[in-house]
């Protein structure tokens, strides 16, 4: 992303900025490989030199900016479109229907490369991702290594968000279930789980395990997420609304 050091006009008034006021901004100094400022101010930069400065408009995200959840399909083939990716679409579609809170969700394919898979899971954090759901990679094929990607990247990894899934897909008569190295870990405020490479077990496994997702993630720091009681029961002992 763009960015560069900016004086902003705020309007002489008390109390938050609404979402989706305007402000100008003054744009000081060199400008990076960026398209957006990294905070909730957004506006497209046009080309500058160094030493300009330009008067811009910028409009707030403000508090009420929808949670964003990132989705990375991980798959060689899918990633060069040699076949379709179902997956990545069945996450969406099983979290939204988890949820009550209006969410963006942004969607990626990538190689089953540890680097690449890295560098993926860094950029969602680093776009202020509250989840990242990854799909494929995980078995114990040699070019399997979405787990190898995680414990690259993530500060902390949570078992028993994999050890649940595996339960849930041997009930349900997956005896390969026992192969899938799946887990979950955090970077940052972002929670990270993997999920198996076929659309049949997203919402197996994510049956299992969502109902401790929300509460994970307010613990983490993240935004609160409301569940959808029609389809998820949340826990949330002690994690509450965030103040």
């Amino acid at each position: 992303m763009r960015s560069a050091n900016a004086l902003l006009e705020l309007p002489q008034a008390s109390g938050t900025l609404p979402a989706g006021s305007e402000v100008s901004a003054l744009i000081i100094g060199d400008l990076a490989i960026s398209d957006r400022v990294l905070s909730n101010l957004t506006a497209p930069f046009p080309p500058q030199t160094a030493a300009t400065k330009t008067e811009l408009h910028f409009t707030y995200a403000g508090s009420q900016a929808r949670p964003k959840i990132g989705v990375l399909t991980v798959s060689d083939r899918a990633s060069r479109g040699e076949y379709e990716d179902l997956s990545g679409p069945a996450i969406v579609e099983v979290v939204k229907e988890y949820l009550a809170t209006d969410c963006e969700y942004i969607c990626r394919m990538v190689p089953d490369e540890v680097e690449v898979i890295a560098a993926a899971l860094k950029s969602f954090a680093s776009a202020g991702c509250a989840l990242v759901c990854t799909t494929g990679g995980t078995g114990p094929a040699l070019r399997d290594v979405t787990p190898e990607a995680m414990a690259m990247v993530c500060e902390k990894i949570y078992d028993g968000f994999g050890e649940q899934m595996r339960r849930a897909s041997l009930d349900v008569g997956v005896p390969t279930a026992i192969l899938s190295r799946q887990a979950a870990g955090s970077v940052g405020k972002t929670l990270v789980i993997n999920v198996p490479g076929k659309p049949a077990s997203v919402r197996t496994c994510l049956d299992a395990v969502f109902p401790a997702v929300p509460c994970c993630i307010d613990l983490l720091g993240g935004p609160y997420l409301e569940g959808n009681p029609d389809r998820v029961t949340v826990f949330r002992p002690g994690c509450g609304p965030k103040k």
